[in-house]
């Protein structure tokens, strides 16, 4: 490993290599103090255990700071892991993507007369790497337990045709990723109709 010089931030952060190491030789960083990471108690538990490997037992595994499944709890919640579309156009260029994505209609918004189309489905696909998933988002009833499946799914390298490919769950929410059409490029209608 090769330490690099890094002026100190100004926010306070610590800015650190892709192994945690500091602009200091053998002094190393991890958590809430890292510059432009992840401040969740989670990512630094991983990223711990991941370091103490590579120091202590010859392991190579880094901590993956991009594909890291999260959820905001509010009334209607909000679930993603990998990149926003934003940072996926910087990186890898509109062209060279395809983003799916979906409004849709829970079950039990249907019991309690809930307005239809209120929910949100979309997946960022990367056309250069067998269109694998890159973003997934998510703004429906369950976001935690929807999105940490589909975490675990990314991690794995999911694509879009083995989503296509996977049996969904009826009626259930996160079924609508085994089932989308239509692309944000084509302009087409993303309003279900329904379960």
């Amino acid at each position: 490993m090769e330490s690099f010089s890094v002026p100190p931030s100004r926010n306070g952060k610590i800015p650190v290599n892709d192994e945690e190491q500091t602009s200091v030789p053998h002094i190393y960083a991890i958590g809430d103090i890292l510059e432009g990471k992840w401040e969740l108690t989670p990512v630094a538990i991983q990223a711990g255990k991941l370091l103490a490997r590579r120091l202590f037992a010859g392991a190579s595994l880094k901590c993956d700071y991009v594909n890291v499944p999260t959820t905001v709890f509010t009334p209607m919640e909000y679930g993603s892991c990998g990149y926003p579309e934003e940072k996926a156009v910087e990186i890898y260029g509109q062209e060279n993507l395809e983003i799916y994505h979906s409004l849709f209609w829970p079950l039990e918004f249907t019991v309690a007369g809930r307005d239809n189309n209120r929910c949100y489905a979309k997946i960022i696909c990367n056309k250069l790497d067998n269109d694998r998933v890159i973003g997934f988002h998510y703004l429906g009833p369950n976001a935690g337990e929807v999105t940490q499946g589909f975490g675990a799914a990314m991690k794995c390298g999911i694509t879009k045709d083995q989503l296509d490919n996977t049996i969904g769950i009826h009626p259930t929410c996160a079924e609508i990723f085994t089932t989308m059409e239509v692309t944000k490029s084509s302009g087409g209608d993303i309003t279900q109709s329904g379960c």
